[in-house]
């Protein structure tokens, strides 16, 4: 129990570093802009979550071993949306396009940013990193396709102007740590 509050400890420290590092992240990152990135990360932002839930749901579905673990997927990457929102509620951080930071494509210019307006933290990172502790357990083969997968997600959130380093960081640890959670709860009640 002791090496989980050092756990926890050093993730904070960690998310607290890389809010020293927000703005300076963003005016590098917007030297980067090309119209390949571009693509790539619009069209992440755009189907996203969509996508992994239903890549992740076919994935546990094909193996009938695995398909016990569909449930408590859904659970994983429902409670992280919801704890994500919630924390945006309370935060009510401004994006970094909203605070004339970085500008941002002239299709996201477009989308609606009224429902999930606040920066932190990020949503898409908080969803794709809450499912790494399942995949890896139920996948191992897998672990690094998804890692480097939700890490290219997450830099597309602060490539696009939509989120600072920071946003992204805490999205990903409280993602995974959602993660692990529901893998014990799992364990302990049989969903």
């Amino acid at each position: 129990m002791k090496r989980w509050w050092y756990i926890l400890l050093l993730a904070v420290l960690i998310v607290l570093i890389s809010f020293q590092y927000d703005n300076l992240i963003i005016g590098q990152i917007s030297h980067l802009k090309n119209n390949l990135f571009d693509i790539i990360s619009m069209k992440l932002d755009i189907s996203g979550e969509i996508l992994i839930f239903v890549l992740l749901t076919l994935l546990f579905f094909w193996k009938s071993e695995k398909r016990k673990w569909i449930i408590p997927l859904w659970i994983t990457l429902l409670s992280s949306a919801i704890v994500s929102f919630i924390l945006k509620i309370i935060i009510q951080r401004p994006r970094p396009f909203q605070l004339g930071l970085t500008s941002i494509n002239s299709l996201l210019n477009k989308a609606n940013f009224s429902t999930w307006n606040f920066s932190f933290p990020s949503f898409d990172t908080m969803f794709i990193f809450s499912a790494v502790p399942l995949l890896s357990r139920e996948f191992p083969k897998l672990k690094k396709v998804w890692i480097i997968l939700a890490v290219i997600i997450a830099f597309s959130r602060v490539y696009l102007g939509v989120h600072f380093l920071s946003d992204v960081v805490a999205g990903g640890i409280i993602g995974y740590f959602i993660g692990i959670k529901i893998i014990r709860l799992e364990k302990e009640n049989k969903f």
